[in-house]
């Protein structure tokens, strides 16, 4: 089908014109129609058609109007209005002169000549390169003119690095003579992963700061331990193999027993713990892995059973029946760590394991009591009626006269043969909200707990261990599940006519963070831990400044959950773990109650229990059971500062490295790991675990999302550095427990956040980044991309050190020292300044832990001696006399070695891939830049006289560019600069070479001379006060269309003034002062650029002169 341009849709229009109204009309029909025409005018049938009809209608009319106005009397035109006629027909004259030409020269015009398409050119493949290097040994470094070293390639830059290392022992700690080394000593032990399975981005980064603190101490010349090793993780690690083995077999850990079953998770413990090594050493992070630490091995086992049986002599453990988080799922106790609490804002459904349909959540029941001996009722309310068999009281506020005459008397159970006492209770009840009464649920509710103990109420638990309803609840209820019997009361409620109503009920739901069940608290029999006494100590460590802790947030975290502090319950009902080494002696013919702490004892073996047994318990017959559950795994986490380094006994390792320098963690597990173990380590040894906590941010989506499998979202570190494609994504997750719906919602996620998959970036990158990140906040939202734009910034690195080692040549050898020889020019001397600044702002940052600022400034560094000394020394070199190039060389070497090694710690392969290619200086005898020195401040190479002064020249440089790439001009440049400060001119007309390698498409910079005239069609920007510089525009760009670029821009500027001050002219007395300030600071900022855009439109008119 034909085309309609525009110009020819013009054309028809006006054919059709008959006099000057029709031809408005039809021009306002044309710009209607035009928008809705492009990009493609395919309708020219239709179109054409459109306009005759319209045009026939228009004619009409205006012809019967004509009819009707000959009686009227002609009206006068003004003066003003014949001159607008007139000009509007010279103007249409023009416009249809125009296009007859135009239609002319088309019809004259031969057809075009079809152009040859052009290919596209593809990229030619990189050869694979395979390393050739024997695991152990020194890399054997392939030529940079490989075709697979191009380009930077983090596979082979990364490659065989890492094995040298560890061979070498570079990792290790280094002693002087047996003693820690005259710098001093800097010690990590580093928080150990899960063995439940790979590492993602949190663990990442972990280890970027941990490591590069430790790789940056130890080029401080430091005695450096960096302490690896993993976690048991009773709960996490038991909960995921028993899902395994039952997706795998149907079969349970009861199907097995204990000791297969234990079997089977050290298997699993076996491969996992390999991956996660694997992924540890792909990180780059420095472990000393001869002190490999696991908390199941026999030695840490050994610290673990030492210190309960201390802490059970002693009496701090202790045995008693209180609530516990209760996962009817796992059939354990679980931490508060592990209880996710979910926020409700009324009735909601929600999934629970086990359950075909989804249970009701959100709402507040009603129902009530009969009074004993009365027609009376009492109404409570309650978001668990299930809970009503457990009810062993009903509170009311001894102040509330609507129950004074009820004060000592009973309620009855609708359901049993129980009557129920009405307490007097201050705390418990707020006599304003409801009505006034209150259910207690001693056995099954926090806060009804406290109010059973005043009270001396009697504790009734309901549920068994898998969330039935037992015995207490009579023979009708027993064995239903918790939440089915949610409903049933209800109804059996109504029935008795009890039940009042439900409303909705904002609410929070602890749940499993494990399995997804709903949290029971349940009355169990479990060890505890006091500790009051402890907490007062652990508050004195911190308040005297023997441990910091940083944040400030933290810090006030920990005051207040130490000030806060409650028993810790140690028990778990698991198999995987640490089995509590304590006994219950069974005497022959006694039924003794196993919540006596005097019938437990506890021992380091079996034999030291049943010595203290017999001593216990002489002269009668006795049997000892040892506990059936496990520690909780915070008590072995709770003593890794000092099991990791051989507690309790009196090592070599504890004499030098206790208490460590640091330990470096998440904020989110202040409480459950570091506090316990300050609380566990002053207790058993009376010393801190370590001088200094960092905490840092937890790591979201770029969303701010939290990371979690089931939205897909959960990064692993390789899947970055090696990179990974959206289906690989997709594939993963079924590799794991998930079930499909999550799968497919996970698979939703990944799409969403990862359309393309996730590029390679490389370890280096990542860390680089992850450092990046680290401001103090409580958060990072990690944004992959971000994390791509670093692997640029590597390759800038690695393109940078292959272009220095090309300009050194061969044979260049470095000069003995670093020290200045004198012949340094002005961006030499600038660049070395530049490079002590960066050095004593590195070494600040990292002091003080601020490591986006570290990396920050190194960052600068290296685009300063990329994108300006390395472009000035090119002409240095190739154009200066020997004694010049020399010294540029020299510099470049300087610069290039300390870049290296003062970026190192946050990129550790990249830098010892380039460094090893550099020459040495005489004498220099280092073998790797892991344990070369790091850059310090130098106050030979501060230079505030020429940093100022070759900042002369880099403002000049930025102002000519700014007016070159404003006028588009891409060669033959003329710049002028112009200043009445003779210290200036020296300056520039020194540099003029310096200058013009800055800039692209500049043939000459003319310095002018004190009242010497700019040439006329220059374009100015002002530099400073005293200085100008001016690029030549007339006879580079056409000034007329330039024009119109600056008019469009204006013209859009004044209808956002317009819609602005039409806001302003809006304001009244109620509105907010920061919206008013926002207006008019708009206002005045757009005022500001209109301006400058007037001023640019008086400039190129002056050009047209």
């Amino acid at each position: 089908m034909a085309k309609l341009e525009p110009a020819l849709l013009a054309a028809n229009l006006a054919r059709y014109r008959s006099e000057r109204q029709i031809f408005n009309v039809t021009m306002v029909s044309t710009r209607l129609l035009l928008p809705r025409l492009r990009p493609s005018y395919t309708f020219r049938p239709v179109i054409n058609t459109f306009i005759t009809r319209a045009m026939s209608d228009l004619k009409a009319e205006s012809q019967a109007a004509a009819a009707a106005a000959v009686d009227a009397p002609p009206k006068e035109k003004t003066a003003k209005e014949i001159e607008k006629e007139k000009k509007k027909a010279e103007k249409m004259a023009k416009f249809l002169a125009k296009k007859q030409k135009q239609d002319a020269d088309a019809k004259n015009k031969k057809p075009a000549e079809p152009k040859p398409k052009k290919e596209k050119k593809v990229a030619e493949p990189v050869p694979e390169w395979v390393d050739e290097t024997k695991p152990g040994e020194k890399k054997i470094l392939a030529s940079l003119e490989d075709p697979a070293f191009k380009a930077y390639n983090p596979k082979n830059v990364e490659s065989s690095w890492y094995s040298w290392w560890e061979q070498q022992k570079f990792f290790e700690p280094k002693l002087e003579n047996g003693e820690i080394s005259k710098e001093g000593a800097f010690t990590i032990p580093a928080p150990p992963p899960n063995v439940t399975g790979v590492l993602h981005i949190g663990h990442a980064l972990t280890f970027a700061i941990q490591d590069s603190l430790i790789r940056y101490n130890r080029m401080k010349g430091k005695t450096t331990l960096y302490v690896p090793g993993f976690d048991h993780a009773g709960i996490s690690t038991q909960s995921v193999v028993e899902k395994q083995i039952w997706k795998a077999e149907k079969k349970t850990r009861h199907d097995f027993g204990r000791e297969k079953f234990l079997e089977k998770v050290w298997e699993w413990k076996e491969d996992y713990h390999g991956r996660i090594k694997s992924q540890v050493k792909r990180m780059g992070a420095s472990f000393d892995w001869s002190k490999e630490a696991f908390t199941l091995n026999p030695e840490l086992s050994a610290a673990v059973t030492e210190a309960f049986v201390r802490l059970h002599e002693d009496g701090t453990i202790y045995r008693a029946s209180r609530l516990v988080n209760w996962s009817t799922k796992l059939n354990t106790a679980i931490s508060n760590l592990e209880v996710d609490n979910k926020n409700v804002s009324g009735r909601t459904l929600l999934s629970v394991p086990d359950y075909d349909e989804k249970i009701e959540f959100g709402l507040l029941t009603s129902y009530s009591y009969r009074v004993v001996g009365s027609d009376e009722k009492v109404t409570v309310a309650t978001t668990r009626p299930e809970t009503v068999f457990g009810d062993t009281g009903v509170a009311v506020h001894p102040d509330d006269s609507r129950y004074t005459h009820l004060h000592g008397k009973f309620v009855q159970h609708p359901f049993l043969d129980r009557q129920i006492p009405i307490v007097l209770d201050k705390e418990a009840v707020d006599m304003t909200f409801g009505t006034g009464a209150v259910k207690i649920t001693p056995a099954h509710d926090n806060n009804d707990y406290n109010t059973g103990k005043r009270h001396n109420l009697e504790f009734i638990n309901i549920f068994t261990d898998d969330g039935l309803l037992n015995e207490n609840c009579g023979p009708e209820w027993q064995g239903v599940k918790r939440f089915d019997a949610r409903a049933k009361v209800i109804e059996k409620l109504k029935e008795l006519d009890l039940y009042v109503d439900q409303k909705d009920n904002e609410m929070t739901i602890p749940t499993c963070s494990r399995s997804g069940d709903i949290i029971e608290p349940l009355l169990k029999p479990q060890w505890w831990v006091r500790q009051d006494e402890m907490a007062q100590e652990a508050i004195k460590a911190v308040k005297s400044g023997e441990v910091t802790i940083t944040p400030k947030t933290s810090e006030r975290e920990y005051f207040h959950w130490m000030e806060n502090i409650q028993d810790w319950c140690i028990s778990r009902q698991l198999w995987w773990g640490h089995r509590c080494p304590v006994y219950f002696v069974v005497i022959e013919n006694q039924e003794n109650d196993r919540l006596d702490n005097n019938y437990w004892v506890s021992g380091r073996t079996y034999e030291e229990a049943l010595t203290k047994a017999n001593a216990k318990f002489p002269d009668v017959k006795f049997t000892l059971e040892q506990d059936e559950d496990v520690l909780d795994t915070w008590f072995s986490s709770g003593l890794w500062s000092i099991s990791t380094l051989g507690w309790p006994n009196n090592t070599q390792d504890l004499k030098l490295y206790a208490p460590f320098s640091m330990l470096e963690t998440g904020w989110d597990i202040l409480f459950f790991w570091v506090s316990r173990m300050i609380l566990l380590t002053l207790k058993l040894t009376g010393k801190v675990p370590f001088k200094e906590v960092f905490c840092h941010s937890l790591v979201r989506d770029a969303q701010g999302r939290k990371m979690s499998k089931s939205l897909g979202n959960v990064i692993d570190p390789l899947d970055v550095i090696n990179g990974i494609s959206l289906l690989s994504l997709h594939d993963k997750l079924k590799i794991g427990n998930l079930d499909p719906k999550e799968i497919e919602k996970a698979s939703a996620g990944q799409k969403a956040s990862y359309p393309n998959g996730i590029p390679e970036c490389g370890t280096d990158a990542l860390r680089f980044a992850l450092c990046a990140y680290t401001t103090g906040g409580r958060d990072i939202n990690l944004d992959i991309l971000r994390v791509e734009g670093y692997r640029k910034f590597c390759n800038k690195i690695y393109q940078a050190t292959k272009f220095v080692l090309g300009k050194l040549g061969e044979g260049y050898q470095p000069p003995v020292s670093s020290q200045k020889s004198g012949n340094e020019s002005l961006v030499e001397k600038w660049i070395l300044h530049k490079l002590t600044v960066a050095s004593r702002e590195v070494n600040e940052h990292l002091d003080k832990r601020e490591f986006s600022e570290a990396t920050t400034a190194v960052y600068n560094f290296w685009y300063d001696l990329c994108d300006v000394y390395i472009e000035n020394s090119k002409s240095l070199i190739q154009n200066g006399n020997e004694t010049q190039s020399k010294s540029a060389q020299d510099t470049l070497y300087t610069c290039i070695d300390s870049a290296l090694r003062m970026i190192h710690p946050f990129m550790p392969f990249l830098t010892e891939e380039m460094w090893q290619r550099l020459p040495r200086r005489a004498g220099e005898t280092v073998p790797s830049i892991t344990i070369a020195p790091y850059p310090t401040y130098d106050a030979g190479f501060d230079d505030v006289a020429s940093y100022e002064g070759y900042e002369l020249v880099l403002n000049i440089t930025k102002g000519a560019r700014s007016l070159l790439s404003q006028y588009n001009i891409l060669k033959n440049g003329q710049v002028y600069v112009e200043s009445t400060d003779a210290t200036v001119r020296e300056v520039c007309k020194n540099q003029k070479e310096s200058i013009i390698s800055l800039m692209k498409g500049v043939e000459d910079i003319h310095v002018l001379e004190s009242g010497e005239p700019v040439p006329s069609g220059c374009a100015l920007n002002g530099i400073s006060a005293t200085t100008n510089v001016h690029v030549m525009v007339k006879g580079q760009i056409d000034i007329d269309a330039e024009i119109a670029k600056v008019e469009k821009k204006l013209a859009n500027l004044k209808e956002m003034q317009a819609k602005t001050a039409d806001s302003i002219s809006k304001f009244t007395e109620k509105t907010k002062p920061e919206a008013k300030e926002a207006a008019f600071k708009r206002a005045e900022n757009l005022n500001a650029e209109a301006e400058g855009y007037n001023q640019t439109i008086a400039i190129l008119e002056k050009l047209k002169l």
